[in-house]
């Protein structure tokens, strides 16, 4: 397994090779410019903000279909989906997770977090004190590399990741993660249960939604594709060996998805 904590740091190097290339092919950043954005299609933009438009207009029974369907697919792939009213509902049913699954390697609990504002506003920190289990959030982008370090630490001994995702396709049981600062990889790979969290609002009906908002959700075309974007469907699991399905192997054992139905409401 590659463990990978956080590959956004601004130290250049990934614009000096990339000047490296172009001088070696000849070719000027304005010219690069051009080419790159003659390789994306605008013919299919009328559909795709069409797309768009149907995922916002969604209703609330809408959303319901669409959690339904998520559950539907999820089960085959073992993946567990705990629908919630609230945010506080959530950090709840999370802690009883925590406090009722045991470390796979040692008898220690630990957990490890992004920093992001769905995750914050669980406030583990809080809700796990009262059993001992300390909860460590990724470093940001301005953290020093003896911060990366030690949360390197972390991560490789915590049982529990918790993150949230940018989307999630319903028809596919999907989770659509972006890494940025403070969103490392290593959360959702490395501990044994990943715990993903998002909000009802999130969900897509299917792949072609999430790439129409790839594509041409103002928002996501401001910010671009980031270091990396993770599709994940259940956890990590194979059969190589003699075709008998193995959890676990190459990442986590259990995939956890919370999914808040009132954003606004803390119960």
């Amino acid at each position: 397994m590659t463990t990978l904590i956080d590959d956004n740091r601004s130290d250049g190097r990934e614009q000096r090779f990339i000047a490296q290339v172009r001088q070696a092919l000849g070719v000027s950043a304005a010219t690069a410019d051009q080419r790159r954005a003659s390789l994306f299609d605008q013919r299919n933009r009328p559909a795709g903000e069409a797309l768009l438009q149907a995922a916002r207009n969604r209703s609330p029974a809408q959303r319901e279909v669409l959690l339904t369907l998520l559950q539907e697919r999820a089960q085959p792939l073992n993946l567990k989906i705990h629908p919630q009213p609230g945010y506080g509902a959530a950090a709840a049913a999370i802690g009883r997770l925590v406090t009722g699954k045991a470390p796979e390697w040692g008898t220690a609990k630990s957990v490890v977090a992004w920093d992001h504002e769905r995750v914050r506003r669980l406030d583990l920190p809080q809700v796990l004190a009262p059993e001992g289990v300390p909860v460590a959030f990724a470093p940001g982008r301005d953290a020093d590399e003896a911060a990366r370090a030690a949360f390197r630490r972390q991560v490789t001994g915590a049982f529990v990741g918790v993150t949230t995702a940018d989307w999630c396709v319903a028809d596919t049981a999907t989770l659509a993660m972006k890494t940025r600062p403070g969103q490392a990889r290593s959360v959702s790979l490395v501990p044994s249960i990943h715990v993903a969290v998002v909000a009802i609002d999130q969900l897509l009906a299917d792949l072609r939604e999430l790439y129409a908002h790839l594509k041409w959700n103002p928002d996501e075309k401001s910010e671009g594709l980031t270091n990396c974007l993770s599709l994940i469907s259940g956890p990590s699991k194979t059969a190589d060996i003699e075709l008998v399905m193995v959890h676990g192997a190459h990442g986590p054992r259990e995939l956890h998805l919370f999914v808040v139905k009132d954003s606004s409401s803390q119960d």
